[in-house]
């Protein structure tokens, strides 16, 4: 799905006040530079609703190559994934202002579009320092208000730039896809070949439309691949994990200090966020001996133990509202409408939540389908903003550690988090005083005390542990 995120302005010759004054309240205006007739501002995109700033991982085109409609100009890394950004105009990449590796706050010049090739030296005496000095001369009060500000939340839902008015959007971002003149691969793919000195060229990734991804450059160097690779290139395979997954370490430098990437940016933000409310912690011992035969039974049918666990949440949560609410203002809650589960998932580089949407309404067979799509689109960072960004509830698992029990944050925007452990045989007095071997596993929430009490979770973990311990109604 494509979403019309990457700005530019062209800037006609008819005086400004005259096409937009009119036509554009200034509540949602903003000042734009006034470059040259033909030549158009290209903007650092906001590819998600928390992404400040930009990385751009590579230009697809140099400059002075002839664009087209529709073609790939440059691929950006945003707080939560990789996306390539096409050009909605034909022209010249007339300068580039940012280059590769560079960053960018969300909104400002990176690169001008000259329509012509003979106007590609016009822009290319553009600076940015003549830019802003050019539009501190020319621009009057009236026709300062030249461009539309179109949000993030409206792009990620498809609104059209052509709706939004005469200020049209100059590119559109879709999954990245192998194209143009450059590789196209993960950061972190591209990160890992350096080190390890593996040409990328010529590699066909296992990623969504052939995106090298880091397991295909492990792959070439045998470190987790055991036969050999293909002629004309390594296909390798890769499954992003939840929360706590061991990744593969690249070699580290001991001593040096290497700043966030821009995922660890938006991490570190919402984790200090989340410090501004007040939780509480309420843990649980659930019996798990028929959703383990449960999963055994239909697990050749492509069940996963992720999805049975936010299958059982969700039917929980449906009959305890208040867990699932959200408090944003600290004045008032929110009764989600839609169950949407979320559950973290580490990746390379950073941490993602990829959301199971109306997990209650959705059988089991959909519900790990949808699963697994997620996590191949998590894997490659190509998953769009309402697949991240819409939980109501979350859950964090790392039993497949073996890990007993541990504390998970809230998520900003959300009312509770389920940390999930590891289910191990424990010997158990029965009501009749008899002691059996039965397996069980600890869950601890963590819940925003504005909104959810004590009573509610302790009556919300009932629930769950009445349906985890007879199972029948999560394959209904």
């Amino acid at each position: 799905m494509s979403s019309h995120l990457l700005q530019t302005t062209f800037i006609p010759t008819t005086p400004i006040t005259l096409r937009r004054a009119s036509i554009f309240p200034a509540t949602h205006l903003r000042r734009t530079h006034v470059i040259e007739s033909k030549i158009r501002e290209i903007f650092m995109p906001a590819l998600s609703s928390t992404m400040t700033e930009g990385k751009i991982v590579s230009w697809v085109k140099t400059e002075g190559d002839k664009l087209a409609k529709g073609e790939a100009v440059l691929v950006v890394e945003s707080d939560k994934a990789d996306m390539d950004v096409e050009s909605f105009y034909d022209g010249y990449l007339a300068t580039i202002i940012v280059p590769e590796g560079g960053s960018a706050p969300v909104g400002s010049t990176i690169a001008l579009l000259a329509e012509s090739e003979e106007e590609i030296s016009l822009a290319k005496a553009k600076t940015p320092a003549s830019i802003s000095t050019s539009s501190q001369e020319t621009t009057t009060p009236a026709a300062a208000v030249t461009e539309e500000v179109v949000s993030t939340v409206a792009a990620a839902a498809g609104v059209s730039p052509s709706d939004a008015g005469p200020a049209k959007m100059a590119s559109a971002i879709h999954p990245a896809s192998e194209g143009g003149k450059r590789v196209v691969a993960s950061p972190y793919a591209k990160k890992l070949a350096k080190e390890l000195g593996v040409e990328l060229r010529g590699f066909v990734g296992s990623g969504p439309n052939g995106r090298i991804v880091a397991k295909d450059v492990e792959a070439t160097v045998g470190s987790t691949a055991s036969t050999p690779a293909p002629v004309g290139g390594v296909v390798g395979t890769t499954v992003a994990k939840p929360i706590g997954s061991e990744p593969v370490a690249p070699a580290i430098e001991l001593g040096t200090t290497v700043p966030f990437t821009t995922m660890q940016n938006a991490v570190s933000r919402n984790m200090v966020e989340s410090l501004a409310v007040p939780t509480f912690r309420v843990g649980y011992t659930i019996t798990t001996n028929a959703l383990d035969a449960l999963y055994k039974k239909i697990k050749s049918k492509g069940v996963t133990m992720t999805a049975l666990l936010a299958k059982a949440t969700a039917l929980a949560l449906a009959k305890h509202p208040v867990v699932n609410s959200s408090c944003r203002d600290g004045k008032s809650f929110t009764y989600n409408s839609s169950i949407n589960i979320a559950v973290a998932v580490a990746i390379d580089g950073g941490l993602i939540t990829p959301v199971l949407q109306d997990a209650d309404k959705v059988d089991i067979y959909s519900l790990s389908r949808k699963w697994k799509e997620l996590v191949d689109k998590a894997r490659a960072k190509q998953l769009q903003p309402h697949e991240y960004t819409t939980g109501t509830f979350t859950l964090s698992n790392l039993g497949m550690f073996g890990v007993d029990r541990f504390d998970a944050i809230l998520p900003p925007g959300t009312g509770a988090i389920m940390a999930v452990g590891a289910s191990h045989p424990a010997l158990v007095g029965t009501k009749d005083g008899r002691i059996g071997m039965k397996n069980q596993m600890q869950v601890n929430v963590t819940a925003d005390h504005r909104v959810i009490y004590g009573a509610d979770l302790a009556s919300f973990l009932q629930t769950l542990a009445q349906i985890i311990e007879d199972p029948k109604d999560l394959t209904l």
